[in-house]
């Protein structure tokens, strides 16, 4: 990890690269969900190969991100490293303590009650615990959890016969197959886009320019 941080260490000093040296924070930000998106590809690839190099994209926009907040003097990779490793460490009790547990529901249960204890046990706002940055269908599903949203086949039937020919309508019609998935047991985000890459696959091959 050292050699990439001096890596971009140097591709951000006076005489290193000039789109380096320029990029922020907030510029990043696109980057850095095309690139967990393209190591999510990876995997459903199958390759060990290519997702060991999409990994390391990632990786990439970790120590981006560590050496702009280095040179800030806010915060660097030690600060980063250090936290995900005491959270996981708490987080873990019945690994890294004495708490026993009778299955992974269990440690879900636990994890969320430490990181409510964390936060001071002060309620956050449902928009707050819900990124932004999630694929639409990811985030629909994330905030039926924390509503207790349920769906089903017919409940996706009767919002469609009911619904307007606009944004509003299509909306609802889509939070209601969001539901039927999740009842289904499906990730509505993850069949979609492999729905999506099928779709692509069957399509013939575009001619180059001439």
């Amino acid at each position: 990890m050292q050699d990439l941080l001096n890596t971009m260490r140097r591709l951000r000093a006076p005489n290193g690269c000039p789109w380096d040296a320029e990029q922020t924070h907030a510029s990043l930000r696109p980057y850095l969900l095309e690139e967990a998106a393209e190591a999510v590809d990876a995997i459903d690839g199958g390759s060990p190969a290519e997702l060991a190099g999409e990994l390391g994209d990632v990786l990439l926009q970790v120590a981006f991100h560590s050496v702009i907040a280095e040179e800030q003097g806010t915060f660097s990779y030690a600060d980063v490293e250090g936290a995900i490793v005491q959270k996981l460490v708490r987080r873990h009790p019945h690994v890294f303590g004495t708490t026993r547990v009778s299955g992974s529901a269990e440690v879900v249960r636990n994890w969320q009650a430490i990181k409510a204890a964390e936060q001071g046990g002060q309620p956050r706002r449902a928009l707050d615990r819900v990124p932004s940055a999630l694929g639409a269908l990811a985030r629909e599903g994330t905030a039926q959890k924390l509503t207790g949203t349920q769906g089903s086949r017919q409940q996706v039937t009767g919002v469609l016969e009911v619904a307007s020919d606009s944004p509003q309508g299509v909306a609802e019609v889509l939070a209601a197959v969001v539901a039927w998935a999740r009842a289904s047991g499906v990730d509505p985000e993850l069949a979609l886009r492999d729905h999506t890459t099928r779709m692509l696959q069957g399509l013939p091959d575009a001619t180059p320019a001439p």
